[in-house]
């Protein structure tokens, strides 16, 4: 599936609650929803895959590969190093902050609790990095 959005979040109502503010606001958004940080790399490598998504929506706190190891591993490989990352975390660590900027994370978002905050914040994110944002060209890889 060609995605616009990769979602890689693993709780099921914060999911439910991204889609339905995207589909709402952003009806044509198509969104592809992974539970961790290796279902995130398996679905960017995958063979079929001709088109990257245009940013990816990453939680830190994942199953298996955290949020802070799947960034590490998209700003490194050439494929992936120009997709725009926002870390979506309920985490106020400023740790956490620092290490996902010092690993190429475009943006960091602390999650509001508030509905409509977070209506707001989705809505508004997904608008910017969709509609207003040039993206960097997608690199030519070869495809065997």
């Amino acid at each position: 599936m060609k995605a616009d959005i990769l979602l890689v979040e693993d709780n099921a109502d914060e999911v439910d609650l991204a889609m339905r503010v995207l589909a709402k606001e952003l009806p044509r958004c198509r969104v592809m929803r992974v539970r961790d940080g290796v279902e995130a790399l398996e679905y960017l490598a995958g063979e079929k895959l001709k088109v990257l998504p245009k940013v990816i929506f990453l939680d830190l706190k994942l199953p298996r590969l955290n949020g802070l190891e799947v960034l590490r591993i998209l700003k490194s490989d050439l494929k992936t190093r120009n997709i725009p990352v926002v870390v979506m975390t309920s985490s106020l660590e400023q740790r956490d902050v620092i290490d996902c900027y010092t690993l190429g994370a475009n943006s960091y978002i602390v999650k509001p609790i508030d509905f409509r905050e977070y209506f707001l914040v989705i809505s508004g994110i997904a608008r910017y990095w969709l509609a207003f944002n040039q993206p960097a060209p997608q690199p030519v890889w070869s495809v065997a």
